[in-house]
């Protein structure tokens, strides 16, 4: 059996540049989680269902655990941990909007999918700044085991009307 083959691969994660030495075929949950400790990337289906391993790349929601770290070089790379923003000069992290409303929402209720589905909001609002119903559902294709969509959506219109800016 032959091992597969190592490579030095550069990526921009969350505005840093990171070398990692692994093969290039390896899915990018996988380097984000192990190698790079982006432990808010979750591991769910394997097979780009479920969602719970969305992250943006250049601005677009993407299933890393489909993704193919070569896939990613030269690509900016945005994980749950860069979503919230440093505070100015305090070194405090702000929670993003959407955090924000998640919590007002009590959208989380086991929470394992939730990293996942902020960064698919994250995306479409980046996109659509205004979404209607359908395009929240069309949008949000992760799965919640725990049935929170109808506050998913609250949340997402909440800060679409600019309740958490």
């Amino acid at each position: 059996m032959n091992s597969p083959s190592i490579a030095t691969l550069e990526l921009q994660v969350n505005g840093t540049r990171h070398r990692v030495a692994v093969a290039p075929e390896e899915p990018l949950l996988w380097v984000l989680r192990e190698d790079l400790g982006h432990t808010g990337v979750k591991f769910g289906c394997g097979v780009a269902a479920c969602g719970a391993c969305t992250v943006h790349l250049d601005g677009q929601a993407v299933r890393s655990c489909a993704l193919p770290v070569a896939a990613a070089v030269g690509h900016q790379i945005l994980t749950i941990e860069g979503l919230a923003a440093a505070q100015g000069g305090s070194g405090k992290a702000l929670l993003h909007p959407l955090q924000r409303a998640w919590i007002a929402h009590q959208v989380p209720q086991c929470g394992y999918c939730q990293s996942g589905m902020l960064m698919a909001a994250a995306a479409l609002l980046a996109h659509t700044p205004k979404p209607n119903d359908e395009q929240i559902d069309g949008a949000i294709t992760n799965i919640c085991r725990c049935g929170t969509y109808p506050r998913v959506r609250k949340a997402i219109h909440a800060v679409a009307a600019g309740a958490f800016a």
